[in-house]
């Protein structure tokens, strides 16, 4: 049986670590035997995803930026592991996999918009160590090739999304509610959300908004919301699908995106979406589903937040509307033949 070590930068409740056992799940069974290396924990949530699976999972005690001893560990797990294939995701795995992965073939996943100045330096300078690069959306891919270099020929894409056709299913407003208004992700200044708090402190009418997930910006945040006079609600991690079904409508503020799995789960939910025009949003979100307005605006986010708030009686129907539209883009059926494409490069790769 041919042997992958896939690795990841941590197992944390979120980003690219939570869709990952659906990835290695294909890839079991399709005859692939699959060990995940985390370079680092952090919260560890990610972690029961990969238990449930039946995912061999080993986590380095180590942090985010001792760099020289992750490179180290990487090396002596691939030495035991004796992997016929290395498959990275995210900037740091995909670095140290680069220098550490020796003659064996490297595929790498390419998932934001945004790199940071040196990933993106090394990963282009140590690009030809990546036999296969696969972009999560077709934005993603297009970014690929240019800012790294890469002929188109070698970006595949597997969108890290598939619409749960069983998906908690938010509740329709009610006459006399306030509307619910919410966001989930990481707090952190890519996603946007001191735009989404100056939006807010310019919106009427009556609302209840939150945006549910933890990062570095928390504290910063609550205190931009004090300032403005902005009541916001800071739950912390929740579990997404209850949380979507709680709202009336969504809200995605980000400065820069890839495909952004929050923003489709709450579609599958029945949510209308307001979004920056940033990845592959614009292509999800069309007409009767939601609104795109132009990142960092924070007159325009206010004016489509605004507008959903103020008639609330048209929410359900978007949302379900939404649904509809990311069921067609992004169906189960979708995932399962994307990753066959992949699969079958892979054997071309190992020979």
């Amino acid at each position: 049986m041919t042997r992958i070590a896939y690795v990841i930068n941590s197992v944390e409740g979120g980003g690219a670590a939570l869709p990952a056992p659906r990835v290695i799940s294909l890839l079991q069974r399709e005859r692939f035997e699959v060990v995940v290396l985390a370079l680092t924990r952090r919260d560890g949530r990610a972690l029961p995803a990969f238990a449930e699976a039946g995912i061999e999972v080993r986590v380095r005690t180590g942090g985010e930026r001792d760099h020289v001893a992750a490179l180290g560990w990487l090396r002596g797990q691939l030495r035991e592991i004796s992997p016929d294939l290395v498959w990275s995701s995210l900037s740091r795995a995909t670095v140290l996999c680069q220098l550490g992965a020796g003659r064996v073939p490297l595929v790498s996943w390419q998932h934001a918009a945004f790199l940071r100045p040196a990933n993106r330096w090394l990963m282009r300078a140590l690009r030809w160590r990546t036999a296969m690069w696969v972009a999560d959306s077709e934005q993603v891919a297009a970014l690929t090739a240019a800012r790294l270099r890469v002929p188109r020929d070698r970006v595949m894409v597997w969108p890290l999304f598939a619409a749960d056709l069983e998906a908690k299913q938010a509740a329709p407003w009610q006459p006399g509610e306030a509307v619910r208004v919410g966001s989930l992700g990481r707090l952190h200044p890519v996603k946007g959300y001191d735009v989404l708090v100056e939006a807010l402190a310019r919106v009427g009418g009556r609302y209840e908004a939150s945006i549910a997930g933890e990062g570095s910006e928390r504290d910063a945040l609550a205190a931009k919301a004090r300032a403005a006079g902005v009541t916001l609600s800071l739950p912390g991690f929740v579990g997404p699908a209850a949380y979507l079904a709680s709202l009336h409508f969504y809200v995605q503020p980000s400065r820069s995106e890839g495909l952004c799995v929050a923003a489709h789960e709450a579609m599958a939910a029945g949510l209308p979406v307001v979004a920056s025009a940033v990845g592959e949003l614009p292509s999800s979100i069309v007409e009767g589903t939601g609104l795109l307005v132009p990142p960092g605006d924070a007159a325009a986010l206010a004016e489509a937040i605004g507008r959903l708030v103020a008639a609330p009686e048209h929410l359900a129907a978007m949302g379900a509307a939404a649904r509809s539209r990311v069921i067609e883009r992004f169906g189960p059926e979708r995932f399962e033949a994307a990753g066959l494409a992949v699969v079958k490069r892979l054997r071309t790769l190992i020979g």
